[in-house]
């Protein structure tokens, strides 16, 4: 796992499957991010909801927060049950049908965020930040050539 790897020519490279690599990379990534977040008793659905919330306190209706995060789901979440666990722990509020987060909430969204950054600065060692955005626009380029949303999510 991780140090030295074997190096390869251009050529070499470019004819590998993007999918085989694309999907490693992210259950790799996926799997070291859920086990960060369930040291909070978290899952990605309760982050993602955080995360959103604690950016645009009380903007977010639930309606509108399941349009957003349904589409980077990949379990079939019940983002209501999310809503009402995060509500019942003490981390999110709800008045008026919008959320924000409780002070709780606000420092378990600071400590799911730092996690989710010792993941990223550990799958980033060795890639530089010009490669890695070439590699996340060439991914998303492919994802709209194939039909999909290929805009940053905003």
């Amino acid at each position: 796992m991780g140090g030295t790897l074997k190096e390869y020519a251009p050529e070499q490279l470019a004819a590998q499957p993007v999918g085989a690599w694309a999907g490693r990379a992210a259950r790799l990534m996926v799997g070291a991010l859920r086990e960060q977040l369930a040291v909070e008793d978290l899952t990605q659905p309760h982050w993602w909801t955080l995360n959103h919330v604690a950016a645009k306190p009380g903007a977010w209706s639930r309606a509108a927060l399941v349009e957003r995060l349904v589409p980077w789901d990949d379990r079939g979440t019940d983002f209501e049950a999310v809503f009402d666990e995060l509500i019942a722990r003490g981390w999110m509020a709800e008045d008026a049908g919008r959320m924000t987060l409780t002070e709780e909430g606000q420092a378990g969204a600071v400590r799911a965020r730092e996690r989710n950054a010792r993941v990223r600065e550990r799958a980033h060692q060795g890639v530089a930040d010009a490669d890695f955005a070439i590699t996340i626009d060439v991914l998303r380029r492919m994802v709209a050539n194939l039909g999909g949303e290929g805009d940053l999510p905003g």
